[in-house]
């Protein structure tokens, strides 16, 4: 015999000795347990007894010895009861919900600084290659990306709307300085009658079809993303402040303070009496587990997805390329517009005024040209990996919170003397019930009526977001980002375009694009 399993032996002798003690002559003083009740309660409270009595009027903690309770002493135990529940089920949620909460924040963050990054990028292509137009598209600019973070924080505005009314703004200027160099004396009803004729005469060709096309798949997706994020953190809320029936506040009390009643306040709850107890008062969040882990799934698959056109990373800083591209078909097609723009509008009335030039701050420059170069180790895509991958780990939370609880929380006792809720045994002997509502009709400690409507509600809520979830999870797309150590390359090959990409081209053949960003 190993000294270790010796010692362990002469530890369960020991504690049987003291079990027998205890049945056959009872506890003498109250001593230990008076001591017990004013430092949990913070301070003496009156009327505690100094050794046990005969017949007191407990509701629970009811035994055939004396005890050294009083009513009051238990109702006040059995307030105590749920606080400590809420306690642990706070504290076994704390790294979980700090997880969620600390990415969510992050990639918000995140978000922020690539809408910044891409305005940046904007009006360093209009400083650097369209100076004449620079100050008059910043007003656009910046309201497109307003509009942006608008939207990917979840404002109600349209990506259609504001792409559209970019490009609406952009035409005129192109109109203006460059398929017509020279500022013109043209009224307000001219602008607005350039601006307007973009959409029929399309001078940009299909690129505003395309940026919408990437713009509302990446943002979507994006927007989805932390609005999940947000109400997995309202999901752990709610249960960390869940209001017990009765029958569990019962529970608690008989489990947790009743052995105090007996003298016995340093005893432990047997396994298998914590497990009925924790599993029968969280039968109804046990309920969440299924639709939990489908939404921890839903959400790893959409990230998974989020690549390409719909990485809002490589969206955001590839946006300023396409406006070049299309500031410079509007300008090889202009005679083409011009024509077009004077039987739609008529000639303008030219007068040689000077044009304002740009002004942009060189710092800014320096800033959003600075970020554009990324590694791979700190792209959003790697970031959303890593959280998908501690996410993960929680895909069962609910469905073991009842066995975390006793087995970590509580500390129940496992092959030792005791507590089975009425003394202390070798073992507890009643039959040990599963998670959840069904479950629960045959379990001895706790009686489980009805569905809990709280619960309920962040069921139907987790459903939502679990069919928002997959709803934005996108086929494989077209688009590749490819990034290497010098910098970033981003490809496009399609060898099937279609329209809601607007690729142009004739559609046959394969069609490949390379835009690096160096540093």
């Amino acid at each position: 015999m190993s000294a270790q399993t010796w010692r362990v032996g002469s530890q369960c002798l020991l504690l049987l000795a003291l079990v027998g003690s205890i049945r056959s002559e009872g506890v003498q003083s109250c001593e230990e347990v008076r001591k017990l009740f004013q430092g949990r309660l913070v301070g003496p409270v009156k009327g505690l007894p100094d050794s046990p009595r005969a017949g007191p009027d407990l509701q629970v903690c009811t035994a055939k010895k004396p005890s050294c309770c009083t009513r009051k002493m238990e109702e006040r135990y059995q307030v105590v009861a749920r606080q400590d529940m809420q306690q642990v089920l706070q504290t076994s949620s704390s790294t979980l919900k700090f997880l969620i909460s600390r990415n969510a924040a992050a990639f918000q963050e995140t978000l922020e600084t690539l809408i910044r990054q891409a305005e940046n990028y904007t009006s360093i292509l209009f400083c650097n290659t369209y100076r004449n137009m620079a100050l008059e598209a910043a007003a656009s600019t910046q309201e497109l990306f307003t509009d942006v973070g608008l939207y990917l924080f979840g404002a109600d505005v349209n990506p259609e709307e504001f792409v559209n009314r970019f490009f609406d703004s952009l035409f005129p200027l192109v109109y203006n300085h460059l398929i017509n160099p020279g500022v013109t004396d043209s009224s307000l009803e001219y602008s607005e009658c350039v601006r307007t004729a973009r959409r029929d005469i399309s001078p940009f060709g299909n690129i505003p079809k395309r940026v919408l096309g990437q713009m509302g798949r990446s943002l979507l997706a994006s927007r989805t993303f932390l609005q999940a994020l947000n109400l997995g953190i309202e999901v752990i809320n709610t249960t960390d402040h869940l209001h017990f029936s009765k029958e569990c506040g019962r529970a608690l009390l008989r489990m947790q303070y009743c052995p105090h009643c007996q003298g016995l306040a340093l005893t432990k709850p047997c396994m298998g009496y914590c497990l009925n107890v924790m599993r029968g008062c969280l039968a109804h969040v046990a309920e969440l587990n299924p639709h939990w882990h489908v939404y921890i799934r839903s959400l790893e698959e959409l990230s998974d997805a989020m690549h390409g056109t719909y990485d809002i990373e490589h969206v955001l800083l590839n946006f300023h390329l396409l406006v070049n591209d299309a500031v410079m078909q509007a300008h090889r097609d202009g005679q083409k517009l011009s024509e077009q723009v004077n039987k739609i509008c008529g000639r303008p009335v030219r007068t040689p005024t000077q044009s304002p030039r740009c002004s942009f701050d060189g710092s800014k420059e320096k800033h959003g040209m600075k970020i554009s170069i990324r590694n791979g180790e700190e792209t959003l895509a790697n970031r959303r990996k890593e959280f998908i991958n501690s996410l993960r780990l929680y895909r069962t939370f609910y469905g073991g919170l009842a066995d975390q609880l006793c087995a970590n929380e509580l500390d129940a006792a496992d092959g030792l003397p005791c507590w089975n809720g009425e003394d202390i045994v070798k073992s507890y002997t009643q039959r040990v019930v599963g998670n959840g509502i069904k479950a629960q009709s045959g379990n001895p400690e706790v009686k489980v009526k009805g569905t809990d409507p709280v619960i309920n509600q962040i069921i139907d809520k987790l459903r939502h977001v679990i069919q928002l979830l997959q709803g934005r999870s996108p086929k494989p797309t077209k688009w590749e980002l490819h990034m290497g150590s010098g910098g970033g390359t981003v490809e496009q090959v399609s060898g099937d375009c279609d329209d809601e990409d607007g690729c142009g081209g004739s559609g046959s053949g394969e069609v490949k694009r390379t835009l690096k960003i160096t540093d």
